[in-house]
C-alpha cells in the first residue's frame, strides 16, 4: 500500500489565512489532524477561525510585509506548533486591471511588497530551521499568470513569475537537504481575489465568475494538502490547476 505522510505529524504555517485559499487550507490540515499557525492582518477573522477549528489552530496577527515583526512572531511560537515543518507562503493579492500606462504605482508597490517581499521574508524566517532539521516543505501560492499573460495583468503576473522562478531556484538550492518546494499555480478561483483586485467593487468582482464553474478555495486547499502528504521522497515542484471551463489559448489582437 502506498504510504502517505501522517498529517498529525505536520506543524503548518499558513500566511494569508483570513480568507480564501489560506483559510480553506487551514481547515483542511486541521481536519486531518495537523497543527496550524494561521497568520493575517485581520485579527477578528483569525479569532473566528480559531473558534471554528479549535485549539490546534494558533492565530497570529502579523503582516508578512513587516520583516522584523514576522521574524519575531515566528521565532516565539509555542509548543506544539513549533518547530514548523510545512510553510505555506500563501499571502498575496492582485490590485487593478488597468493597462500598464494607466496603472497605479501604489498598486504595483503593494503587490511587490506582499507577493514578493512578504514571501521572501516568510522563507527567510523559516527555511534555515527546516534545513538544519533535515525535513520540511515550502509551498507557494503562484498563479497561471506566471506563464500566460493577459491584458491588465502586468505587475501581478510579473510577481507570480518571480514566485515560479524562485520555487525552481529554491529547489536547486535544497537538493539533498530533505526540504521540499511546491508552487501551486491556480487558474480562476472564486474567492475574495477579484473583490480585492477591484478595490471592493462587488459588481465587477461578480462579473469575473458569472456563468462559470470556477475553482473554489477548497479545490486548491486539497491540492496543497496532497502535495504536503505524499511520501518525503516525492517532490511536486509545480502544479497548475485550471477549472475545466478555462483555457489559456488566444492572443490579444487589435483589428481595424
Amino acid at each position: 500500500m502506498y504510504q502517505m505522510l501522517d498529517p498529525a505529524t505536520l506543524r503548518v504555517l499558513v500566511t494569508g489565512a483570513t480568507s480564501g485559499i489560506g483559510a480553506a487550507s487551514a481547515r483542511r490540515f486541521i481536519e486531518a489532524g495537523a497543527h496550524v499557525v494561521a497568520t493575517g492582518r485581520r485579527a477578528d477573522r483569525l479569532i473566528a477561525l480559531r473558534d471554528e477549528l479549535g485549539p490546534r489552530l494558533h492565530p497570529l496577527e502579523v503582516d508578512v510585509r513587516d520583516q522584523a515583526a514576522l521574524a519575531k512572531a515566528l521565532d516565539t511560537l509555542p509548543e506544539p506548533f513549533a518547530p514548523l515543518n510545512v510553510v505555506f507562503a500563501n499571502a498575496g493579492l492582485a490590485l487593478g486591471l488597468e493597462p500598464a500606462q494607466r496603472a497605479s504605482l501604489k498598486d504595483w508597490d503593494d503587490m511587490v511588497d506582499t507577493n514578493i517581499k512578504g514571501l521572501l521574508y516568510t522563507v527567510e524566517a523559516t527555511l534555515p530551521g527546516m534545513v538544519a532539521r533535515g525535513e520540511g516543505h515550502v509551498v507557494f501560492t503562484g498563479s497561471i499568470a506566471a506563464d500566460y499573460p493577459y491584458p491588465g495583468g502586468n505587475a501581478y503576473g510579473a510577481t507570480k513569475a518571480f514566485v515560479k522562478q524562485f520555487s525552481l531556484n529554491l529547489m536547486a538550492d535544497l537538493v539533498g537537504t530533505g526540504v521540499r518546494v511546491t508552487d501551486i499555480e491556480p487558474g480562476m478561483v472564486e474567492t475574495e481575489f477579484s473583490l480585492v483586485r477591484f478595490h471592493g467593487d462587488a459588481g465587477r468582482s461578480d462579473a469575473v465568475y458569472s456563468g462559470t464553474q470556477s475553482l473554489t478555495a477548497e479545490d486548491i486547499a486539497e491540492q496543497v494538502f496532497f502535495c504536503c502528504t505524499v511520501p518525503r521522497h516525492v517532490q511536486i515542484n509545480r502544479l497548475q490547476v485550471f477549472p475545466t471551463c478555462q483555457g489559456f489559448a488566444g492572443f490579444n489582437v487589435k483589428r481595424g
